[in-house]
Parts: structure tokens; C-alpha cells; sequence
């Protein structure tokens, strides 16, 4: 019999507290704070299960979290009458959407009043109301059955803990005090479960806790792969069947995976593509969010794999999604239409700096001001996005982490590390950020492998830790480093995982993404060769190859020398020299001629010198 019941039991959440912390290992609750109600209050969940819902294909709604211009924004989609609709706009972003079990509500998290709190939208008028507010960091709602409390990662003593809020009073229960990070909550169906990420086992693994259990028999480690984070668990309605996106590092396939409550001893299976996914009302369709290196698309199939929808390319990555039934009135409230009206502007335009006339009608590089660089200077298409970006980047950290690079235009009579001839730096389209930055703690970079490509996530930390700029690193970064520690696994896989930092920090890869900035691989020996990872390394290839874009700075003749010319050295070549070593004489042979009775001849005898013993010759070079 499956651990799930076919409905949810009545008790109250203080006696699931009492039982022990949801999702804290061997811990104890803190004293409570005036802020924090005891967990002995009289918090009591509903005892009746949720209405069923009639699931109509025709009213199925997804509504995701996309980024566009460098801010997180609600839409809505449905593919038969109702195309992505943005429904909410601002200069805030708007993230980890989550349908309530009536359909009515939408619960998410936003920074819209300066610190990330968690906000309902009433689907039918369009209505937002706060339901926390904390300076630290709230988001990722999960609803309860009964629709009363939602579970939601909460920024606790420099680390992602999960509490649950009353809905309707607001009141704030925590629930984790481990030193893992523990995010993205998704609360069973039947009330008695709840799914979420940690890093407890060293990477991010599915993790389930039984709320009927105590102490270390309450958790269960669903994916358990240690080379591989996984992310975005989320039940279907019945909660029969756990979804989840996975990006494996060495085996396996990255994607989504499904695990079944029926079987929970066997391994979740691979069901498609997609770094984020969610389950329609019948579970027998997912939507997910397929993503290329530099580009974002939304798809959906069935669980055997059939298309179901052609791809739509997106403008940035996504935040969440949840789908659902929903009745959406007809015409959509007016805060909806609204923010379907706008229209984002542009962040950047390219300026012409007038110059000199130059061959041919190619282009210029022209300096970038006040930046630390072996040569400051960029394309003159380029460097108003890359000024702007630098702005951006100053105003979401706080600090100017852009002032000093580690390389921008490079020319061509400069070399760069092996394998790196036909770098984007010698375009003036690219740029690499400083990577002492990495050794100084403001900057770490998550590894993400795309086919059989890797690439990185990269994150500055914000100035001020106080809530009102960034957000928490959810999941465990990669150490390069750790490849020095003399143990061949971390060697052969180009590094390990590392504890999740401590701090808000803000996503430079979405946000350079935003201004036309593109990530660069890392080339395929990364993993013994530092440089060759590339993590610092951004590029606005404007859709050209980089011998079109070698071809707006240079002539043809300068890019046809297949070969690199060395520089010249005093001695081109080993010279020989003699040395006072005695020589060896040859030694005679016996030589045959060609005939039936061979004749035997000695070749001349040499007579060898009769002291010492003969040695190999000794070459010295020169100098």
C-alpha cells in the first residue's frame, strides 16, 4: 500500500512540530521570538479534503516567472485561445509562482516593496495582498490541502531554512535548523509529506520527510546522486508521482525526472528534456522549459516522450511555473491587461564614435573609461552595452565589480593560453571578469552541463547583506581549486562541490544575458586546465562566427597564416658542440656477397684507442 492516503488526515500542526522539526536533522526548535508564534499554538489545518476540480483541457492555464531586461515578471499561457500574456510588470521582479488547490489564488514572491515577501494574487480580480514581511529573504510558497498555510524557503542565520505562514493572519512558524541549505518546499497532496532540496548530503538531492516519523527515519533521500543537482520538485494532484529537473555532472542524463510513491525504493526515470517542469491537472502531460546555452525555450510533451507543443523561445530564463485549471474571467482584469500593454525598452543602443577613416569600412575598437584592463577597449558596437551593464551590475551589488578585468579586446599580436587561438577576446566583442574575485570570496560560479558541453552560472556578492539587493545561492557552486587537493576523483572531474555560501548575491550570467551578453564554454581539457574552463569569459557575438567578426577589425591577409609566427630567440635550434669524451671506433663486420659460396671479406679494421671505455656522445646546447 502506498504511503499516501486518499485523504488528509485532521491534526494539528502543532502536534506535526512536537513530532520534531519538519526538516531538520536531529535539531531543536530556538526559543521563539516575539516576531514567531510558539509552535505550540493553536494552529489547527482543516480536516476536509479539497474539493475536486472538473479538469477542462480548454481553461488549463501556466503561469511562469520569465526574466526580460534583467527583471522576473508573471505570465500566463494557454496554447489553444490564450498566447504568453504578461499579467504583471514593474521595475521588481515577480518569482516562484504557485496555484492554490481551489484555483482561485496565486501565491508568489517579489521584491516589489524592497525585501523578498511572499504575496497572493485573486485570479478573478487581479488583487494582490502581502502575507509576510520579514527584511530576510521569503519565496518558493507551497500550499497546504486546505489551502490555509503555505510552506516557503525563509534566509535564516546565513542559511535557506523552511517555515510555514497562515495565509490569513500572517503568522510564521519555522520548521528547519540544519546546517544544509534547505529550499523549494512542495507539500504532499495528502498533507503528511513534503518534498524539498538540500544540500545535507553534500550536493542538492530530492529529500522527502515523513511527517509521521521522528528523528532519522523521517527523511528519505529521493534522487541520492552525487554528481548530479537536482531542483524544482513538484507533485502531481493526487500526489501519486514526484517530479523533478536534475543536471548531472558526469552520468546520467540531465532533465526531468519522475518518482513514484507507490515504488519509493526505485530510482527516479527519465522522462524528457527541461530544466524546470510542471505536471496539467491529469498528470499525463508536462510542461517544461528546455534550455540551450544562451536561450530559453518552452515546450511540452507527454510522459512517453510525443511533442506536444512546438518549442517558444523566451526572453530569459524562468523563475517557476505551476499549471492548473483555472476559470479566468473574460475580459481579464485590467491590472492584467495592463501589464500586457507594456512594452520593455530597450536597455542599450550602440553609439558610432567618430574616427579616422579606416580600410574597407571596418570597424574600430574604442576604450571603455576608467576600467583596469592589459588593453581597455571594446568593439565600437559593443561598449554602450557593456557601460550599461556595468551600471546595472553597480546598481544590483552595490560596488563596482566591472572596473577591473581581467582581459577585454585583445590584439591580434598577443597570445592568449594554448587553445584559445580563436578566442571572442581578439574580437573586442568579449570581455573576462577579474577571477581573483573568486579567491577573495565575491564571486563563485556554478557549473551547468548542456549535451556534452559545460558551462557556469556566475555570482557577485552584493555589498550589503541586509535583504534589499540579491538573493541566497540555492544550490552547492563548484571549487576548481578542489582539484588540487591530491585526491584523484576531484582531479579526474575537474573540481568538486562546495558548501553553499553564506550572502545575497546577484545572478551576473541571467543579468549580462539581459544586455546581449553571451556565457562561452569551457574547452574540453577544463577539467586539467584551469584557464580552459573559461568561467570568467562573456561575449555579444551579435549572431556573427568569429572569423566574421575577426573580419570587421582586420583584413582578410591578417587571418589567413594558418600558423602561428614563434618570436625569435638567440638560438633558433640545439647547437651541437664538441666535448673531450673519446669517440668509439667502428667495429668490423662480416659482409656477404651475393652468391651460392659466400665469400667472407673484413671490412677495414680502426684500431681503437686503448684507454677508456667507449660512451655515448655528449650533446650540450648552446646557452
Amino acid at each position: 500500500m502506498p504511503w499516501h492516503s486518499s485523504s488528509l488526515r485532521a491534526k494539528t500542526l502543532s502536534l506535526v512540530i512536537v513530532g520534531g522539526i519538519l526538516l531538520g536533522s536531529c535539531s531543536r526548535f530556538a526559543a521563539p521570538t516575539p516576531d514567531v508564534p510558539q509552535p505550540e499554538a493553536d494552529i489547527v489545518t482543516s480536516d476536509s479534503t479539497p474539493t475536486p476540480i472538473h479538469v477542462d483541457p480548454a481553461s488549463e492555464a501556466v503561469f511562469l516567472s520569465i526574466e526580460e531586461n534583467g527583471y522576473a515578471h508573471l505570465f500566463v499561457f494557454r496554447s489553444l485561445n490564450l498566447q504568453l500574456t504578461r499579467i504583471t510588470t514593474g521595475a521588481w521582479n515577480d518569482i516562484t509562482p504557485a496555484l492554490s488547490p481551489d484555483r482561485t489564488r496565486l501565491a508568489f514572491a517579489s521584491d516589489r516593496d524592497g525585501d523578498w515577501d511572499l504575496y497572493v494574487m485573486d485570479l478573478k480580480t487581479g488583487d494582490i495582498r502581502q502575507v509576510t514581511n520579514t527584511p530576510q529573504y521569503d519565496s518558493a510558497p507551497s500550499w497546504s490541502p486546505d489551502a490555509q498555510w503555505l510552506a516557503f524557503e525563509t534566509y535564516q542565520n546565513d542559511n535557506l531554512e523552511i517555515a510555514v505562514v497562515n495565509v490569513d493572519t500572517g503568522e510564521v512558524v519555522p520548521l528547519t535548523q540544519n546546517p544544509a541549505s534547505d529550499h523549494s518546499p512542495a507539500w504532499a497532496p495528502d498533507g503528511r509529506h513534503v518534498a524539498f532540496i538540500s544540500t545535507r548530503g553534500g550536493d542538492s538531492d530530492v529529500w522527502l520527510a515523513d511527517l509521521d516519523l521522528i528523528g532519522d527515519e523521517r527523511y528519505q533521500n529521493l534522487s541520492n546522486t552525487p554528481f548530479a543537482s537536482e531542483n524544482n520538485p513538484l507533485w502531481n494532484r493526487d500526489g501519486s508521482k514526484l517530479l523533478w529537473s536534475s543536471i548531472s555532472q558526469t552520468v546520467g542524463f540531465s532533465g526531468l525526472y519522475i518518482w513514484e510513491a507507490a515504488t519509493p525504493d526505485r530510482t527516479a526515470y527519465w522522462v524528457g528534456d527541461g530544466g524546470v517542469g510542471t505536471w496539467n491537472e491529469a498528470a499525463d502531460q508536462i510542461m517544461a522549459v528546455v534550455s540551450a546555452p544562451n536561450q530559453y525555450f518552452l515546450t511540452s510533451y507527454n510522459l512517453d516522450g510525443n511533442l506536444l507543443l512546438s518549442s517558444i523561445p523566451l526572453s530569459g530564463p524562468v523563475r517557476g511555473m505551476t499549471w492548473g485549471s483555472v476559470g479566468l474571467p473574460d475580459p481579464l482584469p485590467e491590472s492584467f491587461n495592463r501589464a500586457a500593454a507594456e512594452t520593455p525598452s530597450a536597455l542599450w543602443a550602440p553609439v558610432i564614435t567618430p574616427a579616422a577613416d579606416i580600410p574597407n569600412q571596418r570597424w574600430a575598437v574604442v576604450p571603455i573609461n576608467d576600467v583596469q584592463a592589459p588593453f581597455p577597449q571594446l568593439h565600437d558596437l559593443v561598449d554602450e552595452s557593456f557601460n550599461a551593464l556595468r551600471q546595472r551590475v553597480s546598481q544590483e551589488t552595490g560596488w563596482d565589480a566591472l572596473a577591473s578585468l581581467e582581459n577585454a579586446f585583445v590584439p591580434l599580436t598577443t597570445s592568449l593560453e594554448p587553445g584559445m587561438d580563436e578566442d571572442w577576446l581578439y574580437t573586442g566583442r568579449a570581455f573576462a571578469i577579474n577571477s581573483l574575485m573568486s579567491n577573495a570570496g565575491w564571486m563563485v560560479s556554478l557549473r551547468e552541463d548542456i549535451g556534452a558541453q559545460t558551462y557556469w552560472h556566475v555570482y557577485i556578492r552584493c555589498a550589503v547583506q541586509d535583504g534589499s539587493m540579491g538573493e541566497p545561492i540555492h544550490n552547492a557552486p563548484w571549487n576548481l581549486n578542489a582539484r588540487y587537493d591530491l585526491d584523484p576523483r576531484t582531479y579526474e572531474q575537474g573540481g568538486d562541490y562546495a558548501p553553499v555560501p553564506a550572502g545575497y548575491w546577484v545572478d551576473l550570467t541571467s543579468l549580462a544575458q539581459a544586455y546581449g551578453w553571451e556565457r562561452l564554454p569551457a574547452l574540453p581539457t577544463w577539467r586539467t586546465y584551469y584557464k580552459g574552463a573559461r568561467f570568467t569569459t562573456f561575449a555579444l557575438t551579435g549572431g556573427l562566427t568569429w572569423y566574421q567578426a575577426m573580419r570587421e577589425l582586420y583584413p582578410v591577409e591578417a587571418l589567413v597564416t594558418p600558423t602561428k609566427v614563434l618570436a625569435p630567440t638567440n638560438t633558433p635550434t640545439n647547437t651541437p658542440t664538441l666535448t673531450p669524451t673519446i669517440r668509439p671506433t667502428r667495429t668490423p663486420r662480416i659482409t656477404y656477397t651475393p652468391s651460392f659460396t659466400p665469400t667472407i671479406t673484413l671490412s677495414p679494421t680502426f684500431t681503437p684507442l686503448p684507454t677508456s671505455t667507449p660512451t655515448p656522445p655528449t650533446i650540450i646546447p648552446d646557452g
